[in-house]
């Protein structure tokens, strides 16, 4: 059923509204794909606080050229049965979510994606972000390389004292 001029209207500005709020737009190719799957993977993308939208894609280029930061966006790829991925919180877990989902399921394609700053990047991009290590692995790696240097400084410390003891020991045996 075709959609009234103002359930259009209404999904431009629902696209538009995530558009602005979204730190990253991955969009995708799903032909293919199952309802059963396009559920799953709107299930694994609720946890991660990702929407998915399969809109239109002369509507999402509508709702793109009624944001001022989004009108030189080059937005030419947008062709086919596409699925855009949406998050406000985290600029990688939209490609995280998609990519994982690809793992199992080949007809997932990435098409690219539109930055925060309406930069459109290619596929290859948004797979390299994909890869990339979570905020809180990284935040782990960050610890562990500041805490490297005085762990090692304690160890080097302890071992001194360490010495100290077994040398005190040892002339406490011999004295015995």
């Amino acid at each position: 059923m075709a959609l009234t001029k103002d359930q259009k209207r209404s999904v431009v500005n629902d696209i538009s509204a995530l558009l602005e709020q979204s730190k990253l737009t991955v969009v995708a190719r799903y032909t293919g794909t199952t309802v059963k799957e396009v559920q799953e993977l709107r299930r694994n993308a609720s946890e991660s606080q990702t929407k998915l939208k399969v809109v239109k894609n002369r509507l999402v280029k509508q709702a793109a050229q009624s944001i001022d930061k989004y009108k030189e966006t080059d937005l030419s790829l947008l062709n086919g049965q596409l699925l855009y991925a949406f998050n406000s919180v985290d600029e990688v877990a939209p490609a995280k979510v998609l990519a994982d989902f690809a793992k199992q399921h080949q007809q997932i394609e990435f098409i690219g994606a539109i930055t925060e700053d309406g930069v459109f990047i290619s596929a290859a991009d948004v797979q390299a972000l994909a890869n990339l290590p979570s905020k809180d692995q990284l935040r782990a790696q960050l610890v562990g390389t500041i805490a490297a240097p005085l762990s090692g400084f304690i160890n080097v410390m302890s071992g001194n004292v360490r010495g100290v003891l077994n040398v005190l020991s040892a002339r406490a045996e011999a004295i015995k």
